[in-house]
């Protein structure tokens, strides 16, 4: 490169395109900087080949200015901070001179976010000279305007060995007050031609704009868009678990992404698949009599909450056997966001564990200490159904003691961002009981049982996921996690990680496209028992609708010539492919020809009939889009389903009245012989007693009777598709981008 790439690279940047048709717009060599991170050694070559996708797709270093806005997708609790961490250390690699990470809402989280930087890019522990200079929320106060200047001038000074070039790291927490003292500090600076890297963590969360719909801008939100302005040449990288938000505002607005990645998690993680299924034996049922309420209030603790330690300390009592205390144990009590109803739980929880130790030294043949035994015998047994290396319960029952003097009760509160501290290494065990500071980014080192007495509250899809701090890295000792929820929100739960993956493979599929996220169709499959996210952040309304258990036809399929004339072809192709045969329904007309049926593969009518089909009116493209999506996502799990296809009335023209832009009545009713039996069930009735139905037909528009002359739209093919109720979904379709289908 000629802006100075570091020696340790030993490659040149390769410009592969002008992005014109594909967003990956140049070719990353890995370098010096990423092959020394210390990565997971089974997920050593995803992570850098991610990495290498990702940074691809942003602006390259050698260009002269640009900006770019990218969306990074991984679970929660999976290694999203890894990932930025490998994408920084190539940007390093490839001749980027600064990286701004924007991470934590609080300084608890901002200062765990950073900690991992520093550790997983050495900055402390190199034996050799660092290629970074690390500043921590700069102000101008502390000179920091100073400190990048002359950093990034020893890129420009050709003197300078191209190793000995450091890239400044800038961390700073996503708070406005910080982000403005930041840009305060950019406004100073000379930054044209400095390739910058601006990572944004939890990109979902807060920095969006919250005031959209009073056409203003929120405090943090402009913050950002001065940082942005700031930067001649940037890309702005978003990553997080939850990514409706991104995905829902506005496509105009410079934070809506141009293109989206998604992560794939190493082989151990652990998240709702594994968690929530049926098979998994790890969920545990909170009866509604357990639960707080204004109606219900609680006086001692629930029974389900005595069961969930019982299985902690058991857990806790195994690792001491068996890992002999290598692996941390941990449990979450997680009630409220409420400081009140929260510390009730840690005084509880406090209370109980000082009873059961209390009760454990007591005498062998003492009734309280015989009562106990039996409850933890009982806790055995479950964690025996999962947990493939549990020791003899004779053998736990003698460390139980230990197991609850080395655990920890602490409450977590968050006072002024600051949430009491935890030092891991203090102790073995921890339980931590907390609110809204155990939410959302917060890593409970060792997790094991969930506690979670909550409801769904006011139902962000987005929310309800990131309290999943359950899901991580647990598979070598995921027999001992257990997860105590309410129903309707471990049902949510469930729900979730079927959207989860829906708009993961969709994101997935319109990456192969090579089009930009702007034309990416908003319409995915969720439960309405939830929002996608939170309302003051979208100004463009997303409609719910429900696929299934319906027919679904165009009102508009004429509309365009070209694309009536390319249906005709669509129709006439699949009908030489396709041998048809006699309907064995009722059809004892004599007016009109008989209805053809045939059987196939569904994967061979959507590939060649419903996706084939052109909709040149945006509102049936909207309306069949969610419905291609069902199809799709039927076929990624029922691979050898089939579909039912009927040539209405042989393939014969028939006419149909159209009226305020839209056919009227497309099915023909029933029909009668003179004594009022039936000879005809009606056009609506005829589909398949299973699975999905496909209707075509060709059709002339205008009244009945009138001439041929004064017919709106001549042989016009029309299909129509039936949904059963057993495949019926819940989509959520936003009307902005997206190709018609």
């Amino acid at each position: 490169m000629t802006n100075g790439t570091p020696q340790a690279v030993g490659e040149t940047v390769e410009i592969v395109g002008d992005g014109a048709q594909s967003l990956e717009r140049w070719q990353p060599v890995v370098g010096a900087e990423t092959l020394g991170l210390s990565l997971p050694p089974e997920s050593r070559e995803t992570i850098i080949q991610e990495a290498v996708n990702i940074l691809r797709r942003c602006v390259p270093p050698n260009a002269h200015e640009g900006h770019e806005t990218g969306l990074v997708v991984g679970y929660v609790q999976s290694g999203k901070t890894m990932s930025f961490t490998t994408v920084a250390a190539l940007a390093r690699d490839n001749g980027y001179q600064m990286v701004v990470v924007i991470a934590g809402t609080s300084l608890y989280l901002f200062g765990q976010s950073k900690q991992r930087l520093i550790r997983d890019l050495r900055l402390e522990n190199r034996t050799e000279r660092s290629p970074w200079r690390h500043i921590e929320s700069p102000t101008l106060a502390g000179n920091a305007d100073v400190v990048i200047r002359d950093t990034l001038a020893e890129w420009r000074d050709q003197r300078v060995p191209a190793e000995e070039r450091k890239t400044v790291l800038v961390t700073v927490m996503k708070q406005h007050q910080n982000l403005e003292k930041l840009v305060d500090v950019l406004r100073q600076l000379p930054l044209e031609e400095v390739p910058t890297l601006v990572i944004d963590d939890e990109g979902d969360q807060v920095g969006l704009n919250a005031r959209v719909n009073q056409h203003q801008e929120s405090t943090t939100y402009s913050r950002l868009l001065s940082l942005k302005q700031c930067l001649p040449h940037h890309t702005f990288l978003q990553y997080t678990a939850t990514p409706q938000a991104p995905l829902l505002i506005n496509i105009i607005d410079v934070l809506s992404p141009r293109f989206a990645e998604v992560l794939t998690p190493g082989p151990g993680y652990t998240g709702g698949r594994e968690f929530l299924s049926a098979a998994s034996g790890l969920v545990r049922t909170i009866p509604p009599g357990d639960i707080a309420t204004a109606t219900n209030p609680l006086n001692t603790p629930p029974q389900s909450l005595l069961q969930a330690m019982q299985l902690f300390f058991l857990g806790v009592a195994a690792g001491i056997v068996v890992d002999h205390e290598r692996e941390r144990r941990s449990m979450m009590v997680h009630p409220s966001h409420r400081t009140v109803p929260h510390h009730q739980y840690f005084v509880w929880v406090s209370q109980v564990r000082d009873t059961w130790m209390r009760i454990l030294d007591l005498t062998d043949s003492d009734p309280d200490r015989q009562d106990l035994t039996s409850q933890f015998r009982a806790a055995y047994q479950d964690l025996a159904g999962t947990a493939s290396n549990l020791p003899p319960f004779d053998q736990l029952a003698e460390r139980l003691p230990h197991a609850l003097r080395r655990t920890t009760v602490r409450e977590i509160n968050s006072v002024n961002g600051r949430p009491t501290p935890v030092v891991w290494s203090d102790t073995y065990a921890w339980i931590l009981v907390g609110g809204q500071a155990l939410d959302r980014g917060y890593t409970v080192e060792g997790l094991t049982v969930t506690y979670m007495p909550r409801g769904v509250g006011v139902g962000t899809a987005d929310t309800v996921q990131q309290r999943a701090r359950f899901f991580g890295y647990k598979q070598q000792y995921r027999g001992y996690c257990r997860v105590f929820l309410e129903t309707a929100v471990a049902d949510a739960f469930r729900r979730y990680e079927e959207h989860e993956e829906d708009i993961r493979a969709a994101l997935i599929a319109h990456r192969a496209t090579g089009q930009p996220l702007s034309e990416w169709r908003r319409q995915f499959f969720l439960t309405r028992v939830l929002r996608p996210t939170r309302d003051n952040i979208i100004d463009i309304a997303y409609r719910r609708v429900r696929i299934g258990d319906h027919w679904y036809y165009p009102d508009g399929p004429h509309d365009s010539a070209d694309a009536l004339e390319e249906n005709r072809e669509i129709f006439g192709r699949f009908r030489a492919s396709v041998s048809f045969g006699p309907y064995d329904g009722l059809d004892r007309r004599t007016d009109s020809s008989p209805n053809l049926v045939a059987r196939l593969p569904l994967s061979v009518v959507h590939e060649r009939l419903l996706t084939a089909y052109r909709f040149p009116r945006l509102e049936d493209s909207q309306k069949f889009a969610p419905l291609l999506r069902l199809v799709q996502k039927r076929l990624m799990s029922h691979s050898n389903d089939t579909c039912t296809v009927f040539l209405m009335a042989n393939g014969d023209r028939r006419r149909r009245d159209y009226e305020n832009n839209q056919v009227n009545q497309l099915f023909q009713g029933v029909q009668y012989d003179s004594q009022r039996r039936e000879t005809y069930p009606g056009d609506h009735r005829i589909r398949a007693d299973a699975g999905i139905t496909v209707q075509m037909s060709y059709l002339d528009f205008g009244p009945r009777n009138a001439p041929r002359n004064s017919l709106i739209a001549e042989n016009v093919p029309m299909i129509a598709v039936w949904i059963p109720a057993v495949l019926s979904q819940d989509a959520v379709v936003q009307p902005q981008g997206g190709p018609q289908p």
